[in-house]
């Protein structure tokens, strides 16, 4: 196994406990000398191990550590990690049918996400060490859960960072698809090889879930892709709107609606425009969601995503009846939560709102969160109540 030095700052930031190394902490950058996706020793600058794992050649994030000793990792290695993280998931939720199985670093299994849709699972093998060993993977997957097809989505924009082709396909089985699966008592329909991220956003099933035990009067669900939270609303509003602008997304939440046997008005629109319109035709909701996308990908796009996230926080606040409740989220890293916090309390002030916070929200409890790696605590939400 190949050895890779690193800097007393790269020695700090794995004592602290974070997973990661930057290209910056190398001593003695080893290029491509090393194979990407190889697994290597690490060690301090006097040659003392610090443990070991997955270097890249191309990416700013040149290791991912997988121990804090020397290890190989073997088929051995893999099952034990995988068959930990999915005991793990069986016993937080006993026969559930759609979460996340393996959460990359937050199960200790850099670069590799695997997500449950009823028979099927969807991996995503992003960085050169997991997708050199993807067929192992695979393997390894079929002994221990036995799907009926394994369908690889690789088609994030992330894999160009590390020199690896965007691809997306199936690996094992069949997939004929569309799955059904189920989130809390509705049936939601997910294509996994033309949905987002890995077929849906399991994320935020639990929220879903949350955000129909709020719901009440006159619900509205904004950028809403395939209705998760529509259809959790309508157990408990009187009506419910959702707004996306995806064609193919608004078919779905029709779609969803219909097999689930609830009733959501569904509009087809920019959630921007459709705000400011609806502003001022005076129209006013009980309940709303307020899911958009990452805004910000990357640190530059801080500010511009500052001003997006103000935004439509500022239109669901005025559009939100007094005594209404609004869940609002963040999927940006980029913005924190205590950045989060203050973006939606300047829309607060702008919308001369007072703001009580009933609940602090995260990823369900299948995406956990590593606590010495704050990256893994992408999702941030509130659920607030302005009287």
């Amino acid at each position: 196994m190949d050895r890779v030095n690193i800097t007393k700052r790269g020695v700090d930031r794995l004592r602290a406990g974070h997973p990661w190394i930057y290209r910056s902490d190398l001593l003695g950058n080893p290029g491509d000398s090393i194979e990407s996706g190889a697994a290597v020793e690490v060690a301090d600058d006097k040659g003392r191990p610090q443990g070991t794992a997955f270097y890249s050649v191309q990416s700013q994030i040149a290791l991912r550590m997988i121990a804090r000793e020397t290890v190989e990792p073997d088929r051995a290695f893999f099952r034990s990690k995988l068959a930990s993280a999915i005991a793990l998931r069986e016993r937080l939720f006993p026969g559930a049918t759609a979460l996340r199985l393996v959460h990359g670093e937050a199960d200790l299994l850099p670069g590799l996400v695997v997500d449950r849709y009823g028979d099927h699972l969807s991996i995503q093998t992003p960085i050169p060490a997991t997708e050199r060993r993807k067929e192992l993977i695979a393997d390894l997957l079929e002994e221990l859960l036995k799907p009926a097809g394994i369908v690889e989505r690789n088609d994030a924009r992330s894999r160009l960072l590390e020199g690896l082709d965007q691809t997306k396909g199936i690996l094992r089985g069949s997939y004929e698809g569309p799955t059904e699966y189920r989130e809390g008592d509705t049936i939601l329909s997910v294509d996994l090889l033309e949905g987002q991220k890995t077929g849906a956003f399991l994320d935020q099933r639990e929220n879903h879930i949350k955000a129909g035990d709020y719901a009440k009067g006159r619900a509205l669900d904004l950028f809403s892709y395939a209705g998760g939270f529509a259809l959790q609303l309508a157990r408990g509003a009187k009506s419910v709107r959702a707004v996306e602008i995806s064609e193919a997304a608004c078919e779905t939440i029709g779609r969803n609606a219909e097999r689930t046997g609830r009733d959501v008005d569904v509009v087809c629109a920019n959630v921007f425009d459709w705000l400011r319109d609806e502003l001022s035709s005076g129209a006013r909701y009980d309940t709303i969601v307020l899911d958009p996308p990452a805004f910000a990908k990357s640190k530059s796009a801080i500010p511009a995503a500052t001003r997006g996230y103000k935004e439509v926080n500022l239109r669901a606040l005025q559009l939100l009846a007094p005594g209404g409740v609004l869940l609002t989220f963040t999927c940006s890293y980029h913005v924190g939560p205590e950045d989060f916090e203050a973006i939606v309390t300047d829309a607060a002030r702008d919308a001369k709102r007072e703001v009580q916070v009933l609940e602090r929200l995260g990823a369900g409890r299948d995406h956990p969160v590593l606590l010495t790696a704050p990256e893994t605590r992408y999702l941030k939400g509130l659920v607030l109540r302005a009287p």
